[in-house]
C-alpha cells in the first residue's frame, strides 16, 4: 500500500542530459539579466523546473553549502552547478556567465555617472535612489527587531539603544561597536532571566 498523500519522486537528469559549458554559460548568463537585484528565485526556477538539472532536494542541499561560503549565494551556487556537470571549466562558465550582465551593467552605469553625474537631476534621483535604499534596510532591521522585543524587552532595547546612540550618534566605527557590544550581550543573555 503506498502513501497517498506522498509526492512524486523529482526527475533527476539523465547521463546523457549533462549541459555543455556554452549551456552552462548562456543558462546562467540569461538568469542573471532577467533577475539582476534579485537572482536566487529565477536561478532555482532555470536550475530545478526549467532545465531539471537539480532536483529541488539537490538544489537546496547546495544553496545551504554556498550560504556557508564568503560572497554571493547565486554566484557560489552557479560555481557549483557548473562543477558538478563539467568540473572546474563548467565552474568558469558558471562564474562568467552569472557574473558577466552585473559587471557590464555597473560599468555602465558608473561611465554615464562620470559622463552625467554633475547634473541636478541625477544627483537628485540618487539621493532618492540612497534614500529608499536607507528606507529598506531601516524596515528589514525593524521586522528583525520585533520578534525579539517581543521576547525579551528589557534585555534587548538597551543594546539596540547602545548601538544606535555608538553608530547613529557617536559616529564611533561599527567594527569597534560590534567587538565590544557583541560579547556584552552575550553575557547579559546568560545573566537575564528569560
Amino acid at each position: 500500500m503506498g502513501d497517498r498523500g506522498a509526492a512524486p519522486p523529482a526527475e533527476k537528469p539523465s547521463a546523457e542530459a549533462v549541459p555543455s559549458l556554452s549551456l552552462i554559460f548562456l543558462a546562467f548568463l540569461s538568469t542573471a539579466a532577467i533577475g539582476f537585484g534579485g537572482v536566487m528565485p529565477w536561478a532555482r526556477r532555470m536550475i530545478v523546473e526549467r532545465r531539471r538539472w537539480l532536483s529541488a532536494e539537490e538544489f537546496n542541499n547546495d544553496l545551504a553549502l554556498c550560504q556557508f561560503l564568503p560572497g554571493s549565494n547565486v554566484v557560489n551556487l552557479a560555481v557549483v552547478v557548473g562543477a558538478r556537470f563539467r568540473g572546474f571549466p563548467g565552474a568558469v562558465a558558471a562564474f562568467t556567465g552569472i557574473m558577466a550582465v552585473p559587471i557590464f551593467l555597473v560599468m555602465g552605469v558608473g561611465a554615464l555617472y562620470l559622463q552625467f553625474g554633475g547634473i541636478a537631476l541625477v544627483q537628485g534621483a540618487l539621493q532618492g535612489i540612497a534614500a529608499s535604499a536607507a528606507g529598506l534596510v531601516v524596515a528589514t532591521a525593524a521586522k528583525m527587531a520585533v520578534p525579539l522585543l517581543r521576547r525579551r524587552p528589557m534585555q534587548a532595547l538597551p543594546f539596540m539603544l547602545a548601538v544606535f546612540a555608538a553608530v547613529g550618534l557617536l559616529h564611533i566605527p561599527l567594527e569597534w561597536v560590534v567587538l565590544t557590544l557583541c560579547p556584552l550581550s552575550i553575557a547579559a543573555s546568560w545573566w537575564w532571566p528569560r
